[in-house]
C-alpha cells in the first residue's frame, strides 16, 4: 500500500468514526428532547435491543456467567422493534403512571470507537461501534437516577444516514435502585 492510499485509509476511517459518533450524539438528543417517533426512525426493521442483567459471580466465570443471554432467561430488555414501538405509543398516551410528568433525561455519550466495519471504512455498509453512556434521570421534584455503562451497536447504512440494527446495553450495575426502567438508552 502507498503512503497516499495509507493515508486515505486513516483519513476515511477518521471520517467514519466522526459519523458514526455525531449519529450517535444526534440519537441522544432525540431522546432527551423527547422526540421518540423520530427516535423510531433510527431503528431497522429487524432492531434487537438488549439489556443484560449483571450478576456477581467468582473471579474467572465473568466472561460466561456476569451477564444473561438474549433470548435465554431473563434481562432488562429483550425487544424487538414492535415492543419498543408499543413502549413509545405508551410513553406517548400521557397516561404512563411511570412518565407522568415525564422524566427529564440527559444521555452523554463518549468514547465512540469503530470495533468493526464492512466490507471496509471507505464504503462501509455496516458497522460495529462501542461507545459508554451517563444518563441522567429526574422525575417529580426528588426521583433522581444515574445509569453508567457501555453499549455495543450495530449500525446498516441507510440511504445517507445509519439504523441501528443492534444495541446491546451493560450496565455497570446489578442492582437498580431506580423505581422504573422506562427511559431509552
Amino acid at each position: 500500500m502507498s503512503v497516499a492510499n495509507a493515508q486515505e485509509s486513516v483519513t476515511a476511517q477518521w471520517l467514519l468514526q466522526q459519523e458514526i459518533a455525531d449519529f450517535l450524539y444526534a440519537e441522544a438528543d432525540l431522546l432527551d428532547e423527547r422526540h421518540f417517533r423520530e427516535w423510531l426512525d433510527l431503528l431497522a426493521e429487524d432492531v434487537s435491543y438488549f439489556m443484560p442483567i449483571r450478576r456477581n459471580v467468582k473471579f474467572g466465570q465473568q466472561p460466561e456467567l456476569e451477564n444473561t443471554i438474549s433470548g435465554s432467561g431473563i434481562s432488562w430488555f429483550d425487544d424487538d422493534k414492535w415492543t419498543l414501538t408499543k413502549r413509545v405509543e405508551q410513553i406517548l398516551t400521557g397516561v404512563h403512571y411511570a412518565e407522568e410528568p415525564l422524566s427529564r433525561v440527559s444521555h452523554l455519550i463518549s468514547n465512540v470507537r469503530i470495533i468493526r466495519a464492512s466490507p471496509s471504512a471507505e464504503g462501509a455498509q455496516e458497522v460495529t461501534a462501542k461507545s459508554r453512556f451517563l444518563v441522567y434521570q429526574n422525575r417529580q421534584e426528588y426521583e433522581t437516577n444515574i445509569f453508567a455503562g457501555k453499549r455495543i451497536d450495530v449500525l446498516r447504512r441507510a440511504g445517507m444516514s445509519w439504523q441501528i440494527t443492534k444495541r446491546e446495553i451493560v450496565l455497570d450495575q446489578n442492582v437498580l435502585l431506580a423505581k422504573n426502567l422506562t427511559i431509552f438508552f
